[in-house]
């Protein structure tokens, strides 16, 4: 019932969004005369009502899956075109390629795994296109799995973790990788396989940003709330069932609509100054701050579904038993040693006022490394910022950036 009360709820919204819209429009209109009489003329309130109903209209809106829409990438000041394309496709999740025009044939290759934890891999596009300017990236593009039918069978952690193989496995040998937040327990399970059986297509480099790989490390509120309550609650209480308007019909999921409110509940304070922000750049004539605001959050209120069994788990083995750092984690009945990294070199980033990551959680992958020698291990903290922040925005474009090529540079 609970995904069927979200599907009653949002089909309300949606009317009311449209009639929003339809509000702003004729408030907005020169030519329709009530803006001229009345309060609306005389107290100039039509552009006030218009701006109140267009905040409304964004915020009950429906959003699917956001296109990548990167058309350019900008390098010593000269635009360069770039290319997409999907070259592995799997039931779960394609393996996304972007290249840019006039890349050195010699480029070395990213793969950048996005999480599975609700977004939609577009929320990385930032990242993709600063890495674009130097390397040939390659994007983990999760399929939202209410769309996935039930006749392709189930999604796990262990799925995860040969996923992560098979697009290393076409990217080729030499390749790097780059895990952000949810991903890094399952890729650096992943990579300790690899290293294990001597895999010709183990990474020369991991990046870790924001990761869980230990949560006992300044646990946060997400933490918390995994650990205050049994397996079976959330069993009971978060995992739906795909209604039938859906290819996945009969799919138990996480629904991506949990997430967002939990995500949204943890700062209502900031969404709501964000969303009156929004309403005062529009009542001033600021379309373009106003925009900017809209653009964050069509991103952020794009989000899919979880199969259960891979949320299930990533709470259980990542969150209550921590199994990555107790030595317990399991891939297809053998225990996956994190002390057969010996190749591939690590660097951990952390943002300082990550609040879903806190300090520590990632950087505990270096002390879990004993067979790597120290030279191949790096961290570095990100000063001022937040869980976004560290593969978003001004300081992953100035500073972490750098520090992640130059890492690459070094060991790739």
């Amino acid at each position: 019932m609970l995904y069927h009360a979200y599907e009653l709820q949002r089909s309300w919204l949606n009317s009311a969004s449209t009639f929003a819209s339809i509000g702003v429009e004729m408030l907005n209109n020169p030519a329709n005369p009530i803006n001229y009489v009345g309060p609306m003329g005389y107290m100039n309130i039509g552009p006030i009502a218009a701006s109140a109903l267009e905040v409304f209209a964004h915020a009950t809106a429906t959003y699917g899956k956001p296109a990548w829409g990167i058309e350019d990438v900008e390098v010593a000041g000269k635009p360069y075109p770039v290319i997409e394309a999907t070259v592995v496709n799997k039931p779960f999740g394609d393996l996304k390629e972007f290249y840019r025009e006039n890349l050195p044939e010699d480029a070395p290759s990213l793969l950048v795994v996005a999480p599975m934890s609700g977004h939609y891999a577009t929320l990385l596009r930032g990242t993709v296109e600063r890495m674009l300017q130097n390397y040939r990236v390659f994007v983990t593009d999760w399929a939202d799995a209410k769309t996935v039918p039930m006749h392709e069978g189930d999604f796990d952690l262990d799925d995860y973790v040969d996923y992560v193989i098979a697009y290393l496995e076409h990217i080729g040998p030499g390749a790097n990788v780059m895990a952000v937040c949810q991903p890094s327990v399952p890729v650096f399970a992943a990579i300790a396989i690899m290293n294990r059986d001597k895999h010709p297509c183990t990474p020369k480099t991991l990046t870790m940003m924001g990761g869980p790989i230990d949560t006992r490390c300044s646990p946060t509120s997400v933490n918390d709330l995994a650990m205050e309550r049994p397996i079976e609650w959330f069993r009971h209480n978060v995992i739906a069932t795909v209604p039938m308007q859906y290819r996945g019909a009969g799919r138990r999921v996480y629904p991506g609509f949990m997430q967002l409110a939990g995500f949204m509940s943890m700062n209502l304070g900031n969404h709501m100054m964000s969303h009156y922000e929004m309403f005062k750049h529009l009542t001033v004539g600021d379309d373009e701050s106003a925009q900017a605001t809209k653009d964050f959050y069509d991103e952020y209120r794009s989000v899919c579904d979880m199969t259960a069994e891979f949320y299930l788990q990533t709470v259980e083995e990542v969150f209550q038993a921590h199994s990555l750092p107790n030595g317990t984690f399991v891939h297809r009945g053998k225990r996956v040693d994190l002390g057969d990294i010996t190749e591939t070199a690590l660097l951990a980033i952390e943002g300082e006022r990550d609040d879903i990551s806190g300090l520590g959680q990632t950087k505990a992958a270096l002390d879990l490394t004993p067979g790597l020698p120290e030279r191949k291990k790096r961290y570095y903290m990100a000063e001022g910022a937040g869980h976004y922040g560290i593969f978003n925005g001004s300081k992953w474009r100035g500073k972490i950036a750098p520090v992640v090529e130059e890492f690459i540079g070094i060991h790739g």
